[in-house]
């Protein structure tokens, strides 16, 4: 595994008052070009094909300074192709695409370019195993319960789900172990997911309620928000930086058929998670405090489990009930395509921070800018 002192040398060869934010041309790339140039860094998107790259060039105001083309995306972990990166004093922000299509295991074992945050959260956010142990276990939250193929009741509810950033593709409800065998058999079939996709499988209870999707940023250079306590140290702060639900296709539209699952397969229609858009949300104002309480113990144990746990953007996705508790059900411990509502800003970026125009992609470049400042750069890339 390529380790935070192999990253600490890289970053004595680079220039620290000529760093360059760099992504892939996808997900929130927008928001992280815009925020970074707002603060004055170059840019630097990452691309495959040449309608991608005319597509960000039709956002003046976030097209990166600099473009680089790989012929696919695995191509971003050639040598070659990270020492142009790293001549060029790039941090990379990870986004749900970068993380995709380049793999959390490659970017652990193989990618050497210095990235904004602590890439082991990466490893944890991948490995539903791993989530569970360290939400359930170890920060204390709520989640549904997981079950064996051989422990599923016939006629109970359950949610069938794969691991990785994809966003919610090929996820479906279950009544039992037989229609658990049908379903998977038929993504398979009709190239949904692979065989391999397949394997990384988690089923759980259905879950009675709203989806929320809570933006956070955690600064361990700065103790502004809500503070993060440990001993009676202060650890850094959390910010609530926005919330969001999701539009999912087909899902959401199904009802209007009519039909039942059973008749859908039976006409060839695959009923879909994936996520094709965010719509923006307001929490009841009463809920606020159990919702940095979610932040608070999911950072304070990352910090134990991977130290120095989750730095910059999470996002901490839950069902919202009416018992009005909050059941956690994953976390994404980057930047997530909900914050692309607020390139000018949320309505909790202005309570906190006093600034109508404060993007999860900006704040990264303050976080950098800070640490650059400071000289703590150490602290926050890895």
């Amino acid at each position: 595994m390529i380790t935070k002192e192999d990253i600490r040398e890289t970053l004595k060869n680079y220039d620290k008052e000529k760093l360059t934010i760099a992504t892939i041309c996808s997900h929130s790339a927008l928001q992280i070009f815009f925020g970074a140039k707002q603060e004055g860094f170059k840019t630097l998107g990452i691309y495959n094909n040449d309608l991608q790259k005319k597509t960000y060039e039709s956002f003046q105001s976030s097209t990166p300074d600099e473009f680089l083309k790989v012929s696919s995306w695995k191509d971003i972990l050639d040598e070659k192709f990270q020492e142009q990166l790293m001549k060029r004093n790039v941090i990379i922000i990870p986004h749900g695409s970068f993380v995709e299509y380049v793999g959390s295991d490659n970017l652990l074992n193989k990618f050497t370019v210095p990235m904004f945050g602590n890439r082991r959260s990466l490893e944890w956010e991948a490995d539903r195993g791993k989530q569970k142990e360290w939400l359930e276990k170890n920060a204390g939250l709520e989640m549904p319960k997981e079950y064996a193929r051989n422990e599923l009741t016939h006629g109970k509810l359950y949610f069938v789900k794969f691991g990785g950033a994809k966003g919610g593709k090929g996820f479906f409800k279950i009544r039992s172990a037989e229609q658990l065998d049908e379903e998977i058999e038929k993504i398979v079939r009709l190239k949904v997911l692979s065989k391999t996709d397949v394997k990384s499988i988690t089923i759980q209870d259905y879950i009675p309620g709203s989806r929320y999707y809570h933006h956070f940023f955690f600064s361990p250079l700065s103790a502004n928000g809500w503070k993060i306590n440990s001993d009676d140290k202060i650890l850094g702060g959390v910010t609530l930086m926005g919330i969001d639900r999701r539009d999912e296709t087909n899902i959401d539209d199904l009802h209007r058929t009519g039909l039942n699952p059973s008749e859908m397969r039976e006409i060839g229609i695959m009923p879909s998670y994936s996520v094709a858009g965010n719509t923006p949300l307001i929490a009841r104002e009463s809920q606020l405090p159990k919702i940095f309480d979610l932040a608070d113990k999911a950072v304070k144990a990352s910090i134990k489990l991977f130290p120095p746990g989750m730095v910059g953007p999470f996002c901490i996705e839950t069902f919202f009930t009416p018992e009005m508790k909050y059941i956690t059900f994953e976390i994404s411990c980057r930047i997530v395509a909900g914050t692309n509502l607020y390139p000018s800003g949320s309505p909790y970026t202005v309570y906190a921070y006093g600034d109508s125009a404060l993007s999860t992609g900006k704040r990264i470049a303050q976080e950098l800018k800070t640490a650059i400042k400071t000289n703590q750069l150490e602290k926050i890339i890895y």
